[in-house]
């Protein structure tokens, strides 16, 4: 099963949690209440948001933590990538050169067209659209332009 950790779904709840109200900063304990997780973990997601540029901290009486640029300049994979690193479907779909088999296995070249729909996809989007909670009507349309998954000729 291709699955997100519990750690980025965590992070894209938070996020969304700031999105709804961009106007204030958030202190950690009081999104914690507000989305029903540990203070620990939320504030562990946070830092990990904090060093990735998509939240901004501020400490002292006015402090707390806001969105580092407006919610629809954040995408999915951002908030993925911030967790847990690049999105790829397999390590040669991240970088060239990261497999021994590449010579051998013949299926790198579609791992990677793959990669690049999931990304697409996941780049299409945005921090303000997982903060709206209108529920959605099947089926849906999704926000991406058609990707070619064919090669080149």
């Amino acid at each position: 099963m291709l699955k997100l950790s519990r750690l980025t779904d965590y992070a894209a709840v938070v996020m969304a949690q700031i999105a709804r109200h961009p106007e204030q900063p958030h202190a950690a304990a009081e999104l914690a209440e507000a989305v029903q997780l540990p203070h620990p973990t939320v504030s562990k997601t946070l830092k990990m948001l904090v060093r990735a540029g998509l939240l901004e901290s501020r400490r002292g009486a006015q402090g707390g933590y806001s969105l580092a640029r407006p919610a629809s300049r954040i995408t999915a994979s951002d908030i993925i990538s911030a967790i847990e690193g690049p999105v790829a479907m397999t390590e040669c779909s991240q970088a060239e050169g990261d497999c021994d088999l590449v010579a051998t296995c013949g299926v790198s070249d579609n791992w990677q067209r793959v990669s690049l729909a999931v990304r697409t996809l996941l780049d299409s989007v945005t921090l303000a659209h997982l903060a709206d909670t209108t529920p959605i009507k099947l089926p849906v349309q999704l926000p991406i332009q058609s990707v070619s998954l064919a090669a080149e000729a």
